[in-house]
């Protein structure tokens, strides 16, 4: 492969190379650099050693412990994370799920086991098909890390990927264990407040070695379970309505002087202001089972040879519930109601007026000036029959899980004194899959719903205007309330992930002055990215809904945790009712008609690389780093679908034989991509499209390099500077996801949407500066500066590129070179500051704290897509050899909540026109959130030990909004919830 030569690469390459020519004899083997550790257990003394450890290092890493878990009140990787200044989390319900670091949003951030890639997979249907590289650690129990490095600045032997960071967990190796047989048992349940449900938690582990210390075994189980509920109020609907949006006189045509005449505003007085287009009430019940276990055996069969063996799986069983009612205000506004079963929106001339408004004023993130319409009353004139209003809907998500497991073999062998290599190979797989996502919507019919917003943090208040029973799914005798409208298709989702890598690492002493070890290695990996999606047969076209006695009210507490004074009513069917009703309304046609192939994204990626690594350090280690480069080669297929006419390539009726179409190789004209096949009814064979799936191959080059020094510059005082380049891999449906119709105009200029298979992996590159102050035992201040120029962050949105693509044209049959209307990529930068401060206060008392400042920029104005400026932990602590307590405060800011994987033609750096001035699309911003947790620990005896751990302790909402606080999007919560649990050593 050929790489481009810089100044930096080139500087590198002469270092390294001197440094080769200088060795003359070998020296004693130094300590490695120790790292920054956050521990979570012998909370005193495990401080002072984290200090010292700190002071020791090279570069700016992190380190949490956990070699007795429970001193923090963690309980899945994530949580522990977040405690680590410059991380934050993408929290699941009430749970940490993804880690970013320094302000960027998780797919910038590397998750590796043992120093291999891990795969996983996602539990809920949205992210299963985004095809995130962001990895979920929900699945990752605290209890089966040994300790979790998070790399901030980036060095030539990390493996590359971590554009931002990269997190490396170790599990426990057996001939380590201070005993030879031993083991720890928990058991215990937690209690969730808001589903008011108790589940039970147990964890278990032995560890055994032999008395000569060169085998050993641990064997660990988990089986962890609860329930979740989120209550949560909204602007989500159906079309228009979603969201927001702006008043439009001219479509809505109920606004006139008239309709306005006391309020002092004219029509023209509402025109462009911000509307919110719905009223909405989610409802969620969801249950998180995770199961699994961990397996390690360990060998040292002489003193130079080491060998080991780990495995690991986990899944997690979650199914999950969610209802919902909507309004639709636009649609009110704009005359329009669904009139059939199934149908779209039509006009029926009856317009909604708004009454009684109130207009603020707003400053947007983007410091443009608007207008909101803060309350008003949405109704329609006198006299009207009852006309629609919203929605309600239940879907009930079975099947629903996520599981990810690894198997990895290293061994390390000491050739000489001198010269040490490992080897490490490593499979990897994960899956995510919904067995069968379902729903019925039914119609709501009024006259109208009243509104008052009250700030991001509190509930609206609202209710509908003669609209019938909430809670039934019935009509009144004078067209008030609800009737069905829909059916969703019997959805599943899979998605497999999977890698299989290997690696050799070595590492030469030598004895040259300041040179103190040579690093060398390679790596390969093979990873693969696959999602399915298929959709069940209906029998009829027609159906009614089930009997609405069958129907439960939402229950009587829901949404009292989110404030205002609204309708929090609605019904739905339970999940049994809505299984069996599907079941009675599907058939079976096979695994082949019911793939949906334009959904569908095939990514292999191949990544291969080679290092060098130079470690120097002075006699007095008053100085001390490492300088070198990693060159990688990323290989990039995609099978693409691609869209081919019926009328071209019919399509072929379920249990008839397969036929090739000519002039399209391997089309899949089987599949029925959601095209119904009812009983009775003649199968036409050239309704919408089939596919085929085009090959993409590309390769990417890079030179990294790397250089880290440690500087004792004054008593007690450490400072250090970091200087890499790294590389971040772009999300796979940017590489994968469905083109779009090909088509030529008149003049013979041809284009089409989809993916962008040029797109190249972002690059930044970084610099870091840092200075802790130990200023007494267990006691230290630091600051940490850094800067991250970012090349190649994607654009997505459907704009012509000078990217091409050889297609067949649909029409003619001919090989067409065509245009891809598809992403972009562009420039960005993350620069910051993170603060540090513990310090003991006396008594088995102490603090620790931390807080860090983020700011992003994207070349074109935009925030960076889960981005926080801000972010701070502080925890206070109480321990003796009896009792130990700690409390634990943790913030995050404001940052884009937008999809971290959107589409690659989802417009999501586009501009509208408000009032003729043209802004940025609104963005879905989340709210800055706290939380406080607590975890108690009292040893009856040394062996047992009864923990208490509570998270969510204040009870927090989570709120969204728009263009500013002032557009409140969506406001959850999920309760608190209390862990108790008895554990025995032995």
């Amino acid at each position: 492969m050929i790489f481009k030569r810089t100044p930096v690469a080139t500087a590198v390459s002469v270092s390294l190379l001197l440094s080769i020519s200088l060795q003359a004899r070998a020296q004693e083997e130094k300590p490695s650099a120790a790292l920054e550790t956050v521990t979570v257990t012998g909370i005193r003394a495990s401080t002072e050693k984290a200090l010292s450890m700190k002071r020791e290092a090279s570069a700016n890493v992190d380190v949490i412990t956990a070699v007795d878990v429970g001193k923090m009140p963690d309980k899945n990787l994530a949580d522990s994370l977040q405690r680590v200044v410059g991380v934050a989390v993408r929290t699941d319900y009430d749970e940490a799920e993804k880690v970013s670091m320094r302000g960027t949003n998780p797919d910038m951030t590397l998750i590796l086991f043992n120093g291999h890639s891990v795969s996983g997979g996602d539990w809920y249907l949205a992210d299963q098909a985004s095809s995130s590289r962001s990895t979920s650690l929900s699945l990752m129990p605290s209890s089966v890390l040994n300790a979790a490095t998070v790399y901030k600045t980036s060095q030539a032997d990390i493996v590359d990927g971590g554009l931002a960071g990269t997190v490396n967990v170790t599990t426990r190796r057996p001939l380590k264990e201070a005993k030879k047989f031993g083991g720890l048992l928990s058991v215990g349940g937690v209690y969730a407040d808001l589903p008011a449900k108790t589940s039970p938690q147990l964890n278990g582990s032995v560890n055994w070695k032999n008395e000569s210390n060169t085998f050993g075994v641990i064997g660990q189980l988990f089986a962890e379970k609860r329930y979740v509920r989120r209550d949560s109020v909204s602007r989500a609907a159906y079309s228009s309505s979603s969201g927001w949006d702006v008043i439009d006189t001219a479509a809505m045509k109920g606004i006139t002087d008239a309709s306005l005449a006391g309020t002092g505003y004219k029509a023209s007085d509402l025109q462009g202001v911000r509307l919110p287009g719905s009223m909405a009430l989610e409802y969620v019940e969801g249950v998180r089972d995770r199961k699994g276990g961990m397996l390690a055996l360990e060998a040292q069969p002489t003193d130079r040879l080491n060998l080991g063996l780990t495995g690991f799986y986990s899944r997690m069983n979650a199914n999950n519930f969610g209802r919902a009612t909507y309004s639709a205000i636009q649609q009110m506004l704009r005359g329009q109601s669904y009139s059939v079963q199934q149908g779209t929106l039509t006009n029926t001339n009856v317009y909604a007026q708004i009454k009684n408004p109130v207009i603020v004023d707003e400053t947007t993130i983007y410091g443009d000036h608007l207008k909101v319409l803060k309350s008003a009353d949405i109704v329609f004139p006198d006299g009207s029959a009852p006309q629609y209003l919203g929605n309600s809907e239940g879907y009930y998500r079975s099947g629903a899980r996520s599981s990810s497991g690894f198997l990895d073999l290293d061994a390390t062998m000491e050739f000489s004194d001198r010269l040490k290599v490992k080897g490490l190979i490593s499979t990897t797989r994960g899956v995510g899959h919904t067995e069968a996502d379902r729903g019925l919507t039914y119609d709501r019919y009024g006259q109208g719903v009243s509104y008052a917003l009250n700030g991001v943090n509190v509930a609206p208040d609202f209710h509908y205007i003669n609209a019938g029973n909430p809670s039934s799914p019935t009509l009144d005798a004078n067209g008030a309330g609800y009737k069905l409208d829909a059916r969703s298709g019997v959805n599943s989702y899979n998605t497999v992930d999977a890698e299989h890598s290997v690696a050799l690492d070595g590492e030469f002493r030598q004895d040259s002055g300041p040179f103190s070890t040579l690093q060398f290695g390679l790596r390969q990996a093979d990873h693969s990215r696959e999602f399915r999606r298929a959709i069940k047969a209906f029998k009829s076209g027609t159906f009614s809904g089930p009997d609405p006695s069958l129907a439960v009210a939402y229950p009587g507490n829901f949404g009292q945790a989110l404030g205002g004074n609204f309708e929090s009513a609605g019904f739905y069917f339970p999940k049994e009712v809505l299984t069996d009703y599907f079941n009675s309304q599907v058939k079976d046609v096979g695994s082949a008609y019911e793939r949906f192939v334009s959904s569908e994204i095939d990514v292999r990626e191949r990544q291969r690389a080679v290092y060098m690594m130079q470690n120097f350090e002075t006699a007095d280690n008053r100085i001390s780093g490492n300088i070198g480069f990693r060159l990688v080669r990323t290989e990039v297929d995609s099978l693409i679908p691609t869209p081919v006419s019926t009328k071209i390539c019919p399509r072929i009726e379920p249990g008839q034989p397969a036929t090739a179409c000519p002039g399209y190789p391997g089309v899949i004209n089987t599949a029925g991509d959601a095209q119904p096949y009812y009983d009775g009814v003649p199968f036409n064979p050239a309704t919408g499209s089939v596919y085929y799936k085009k090959a993409t191959h590309k390769n990417f080059d890079n030179i990294l390099p790397s250089f880290n020094l440690r500087m004792e510059v004054a008593k007690d005082v450490i400072g250090r500077v970091g200087l890499s380049e790294t590389i971040g891999r772009q999300n796979y449906n940017l590489y994968g996801a469905t083109f779009g119709t090909p088509t030529c105009d008149g003049s013979g200029n041809c284009s089409v949407t989809g993916p962008n298979p040029d797109l190249k992996p972002l690059t930044a590159r970084n610099l870091d500066l840092s200075v802790a102050w130990f200023f007494a035992r267990r006691s230290m201040v630091s600051v940490s500066l850094f800067d991250s120029l970012i090349d190649g962050y994607a654009k997505t949105g459907a704009i012509k590129q000078g990217v091409t693509v050889d297609l067949i044209d649909p029409t003619t049959g001919a090989t067409k070179t065509y245009f891809v209307n598809t992403s972009t990529q562009q420039k960005a930068r993350i620069r910051g500051v993170e603060l540090a401060y513990e310090q003991p206060i006396g008594g088995g008392f102490g603090f620790q704290s931390n807080a860090s400042v983020a700011e992003t920029r994207v070349a074109d104005g935009r925030p960076m897509t889960g981005a926080s400026k801000f972010s701070a932990n502080l925890g206070g602590y109480f321990e003796n050899d009896i009792f130990s307590v700690r409390l634990v405060y943790n913030y995050r800011g404001k940052y884009v909540s937008s999809t971290t994987a959107p589409s690659p033609t989802t417009n999501s750096q586009g501009n509208t026109t408000i009032n003729g001035v043209v802004m940025p699309v609104a963005p879905t911003m989340a709210a800055p959130v706290s939380n406080v947790a607590l975890s108690a620990n009292y040893n009856i005896t040394p062996d047992l030990q009864i923990a208490f751990s509570a998270t969510n302790l204040t009870n927090p909402t989570r709120a969204q909004y728009r263009y500013s606080e002032e557009e409140q999007q969506k406001l959850d919560a999920s309760g608190r919830q209390y862990y108790l649990e008895a554990r025995y050593k032995f």
